[in-house]
């Protein structure tokens, strides 16, 4: 395995390759992450991970100085998922100058849920992303792949349509949740948790599945049926941000006819303590 700091030697690297498969993380690497590497390793001739704490998409009060920088033993993990390439920048090397140009997705997909949360978290994704894009895949011949984890749900919703509307020669695929063996959804941020806390996590998942559940049983007020859900979090300590209903295709409110077809999706949001954790459940 490879591991390149630097444009010019990861399109160096790439050189001999035709069809890039892409994996963009922000390190502090866990198995859902190394479960879309080894997912990508089968998608082409060579296989790309990133590791890059992007500046653009955290707001000024979160954890952009504290997320955890362990580059050592993620390229170790990785090395060991089968990965070739590792492309860990320096902040001046992919943005050697402001960014004044960014990608703006559109409000109705990104304004909502973790951008109403998160202001302007969409327009950074998708910025670093595109840019990304544009190092990983510039020299490609052949088919050009890039895998998003479902966790992350809207994200990979948000970099699903901007890759449609710019017409980039990139198939997105997704990989599935990877959850601990009492339901928590790994993730990076879950290393904050203190050993109680992490024992109250999955309660996050259970209220996701009886959202599902309610919606299956053929409740049909979706408000009465999030307020429950969130009411029972709020008792338990938690600072819900959302548990919500949505249409999996749009995010939007479910009307009567998709709650009869399903494809249906419940996400959630919520803060344990100083934690933010996020994950959803389509059903």
């Amino acid at each position: 395995m490879r591991v390149v700091h630097t444009i010019a030697d990861l399109r160096q690297a790439l050189a001999p390759y035709d069809s890039p498969a892409f994996v963009p993380t922000m390190g502090n690497l866990h198995d859902g992450h190394l479960a879309l590497v080894r997912r990508a390793r089968g998608l082409g001739d060579v296989c790309v991970t990133s590791i890059f704490v992007n500046r653009l998409q955290f707001l000024p009060h979160e954890d952009f100085d504290t997320y955890p920088r362990t580059l050592e033993a993620d390229c170790a993990k990785l090395a060991s998922a089968g990965c070739d390439i590792v492309f860990a920048p320096a902040e001046h090397e992919l943005y050697p100058e402001p960014q004044t140009f960014t990608v703006q997705p559109p409000a109705a997909l990104a304004d909502l849920l973790e951008g109403h949360y998160r202001p302007g978290f969409f327009t950074g994704v998708c910025t670093v992303v595109m840019k990304l894009f544009q190092c990983v895949f510039a020299q490609a011949k052949g088919q050009r792949h890039a895998v998003f984890g479902k966790k992350d749900y809207q994200q990979l919703l948000v970099i699903r349509h901007m890759v449609r509307q710019f017409a980039l020669p990139v198939t997105i695929h997704d990989g599935e949740i990877e959850r601990a063996p009492d339901g928590l959804a790994l993730s990076s941020r879950n290393s904050y948790l203190s050993p109680t806390q992490r024992a109250e996590a999955p309660q996050l998942v259970l209220a996701l599945r009886t959202l599902a559940a309610g919606v299956l049983g053929g409740e049909r007020n979706l408000a009465a049926l999030e307020e429950r859900a969130q009411h029972t979090l709020t008792a338990r300590g938690w600072q819900v941000d959302y548990l919500t209903v949505r249409r999996r295709e749009d995010l939007q409110p479910p009307g009567v006819e998709d709650l009869q077809m399903g494809r249906l999706v419940a996400l959630g949001a919520a803060r344990l303590g100083r934690t933010r954790l996020i994950d959803s459940w389509e059903f």
